[in-house]
């Protein structure tokens, strides 16, 4: 059991939210949309997870343009309870882990230039639509992600809210994962990334380290660069199940 108590954090998070606009979009914005997806949906070809892929198409991303987030919704909310919320940017990690532990999934509400396609310092609506959005329909992952709200509202609260971001950032954004003998991307990080997708499989270079939460836990990252290296789990469901066992007695060993 957990005890995520920053009861404020609970609550502020909706002073983050700002409506969309997606009437806002340009001609330009959905024209940059549908070139990252086109490019990265033959990029990633069957070399993502199955949760992903499925995703996608239950979610009808393949759809030309910025997703309007009250359709991307009404498609999302039925299967697992979560939904989408429009942000400016990059919120604290507090009000994060507030939304994750309500069941929802913060947007950036801009997206790159057509000189910014391969890469962008803060992410933007494709990386958190196109990377995160997809892997909610699943009932394993959605429960990871609520999870690791409670869990890094629980880990803030102790003076260790770090333990529960290395967690999130070798797993849910710069993950591998194995399915069916082959290793695939997991996470949203490389799902969204044109060069890094490719790195992360294909460089024979690249360690590969199996996935732990103790392990990716007490392993700092730095998010400035390419990965020099990446954890493989043994699955979305084990992944999803490692991280949704952790407890408060859990949480208390990692941060000794």
């Amino acid at each position: 059991m957990l005890q995520p108590m920053i009861e404020p954090e609970r609550t502020r998070w909706q002073e983050y939210v700002i409506p969309q606009r997606w009437e806002h979009f340009t001609p330009e914005d959905h024209r940059v949309w549908d070139i990252l997806f086109e490019r990265q949906v033959e990029t990633l070809g069957t070399r993502i997870v199955a949760p992903f892929r499925n995703g996608l198409d239950l979610l009808r991303l393949s759809y030309p343009g910025v997703p309007d987030l009250a359709e991307l919704n009404a498609r999302l909310e039925p299967r697992t309870g979560w939904r989408t919320v429009a942000v400016p940017g990059l919120v604290p990690d507090a009000i994060f882990f507030a939304m994750l532990a309500d069941k929802v999934f913060p947007v950036g509400n801009f997206i790159r230039s057509f000189a910014q396609l391969d890469y962008l310092d803060e992410p933007d609506l494709f990386h958190d639509i196109f990377g995160h959005v997809p892997m909610l329909s699943d009932p394993a992952m959605a429960g990871l992600m609520e999870h690791v709200g409670k869990l890094g509202l629980a880990a803030i609260a102790k003076g260790h809210g770090e333990l529960v971001a290395r967690i999130y950032w070798y797993s849910v954004e710069f993950g591998l994962a194995r399915e069916d003998g082959e290793v695939k991307i997991f996470g949203a990080g490389l799902a969204s990334s044109f060069g890094e997708a490719r790195i992360s499989l294909d460089d024979e270079a690249i360690e590969r380290r199996r996935f732990s939460v103790t392990e990716a836990a007490a392993t700092p990252y730095e998010n400035d660069h390419m990965q020099p290296f990446y954890f493989v789990g043994d699955g979305v469901e084990a992944v999803a199940a490692e991280i949704c066992a952790i407890d408060e007695v859990g949480l208390d060993a990692l941060s000794r």
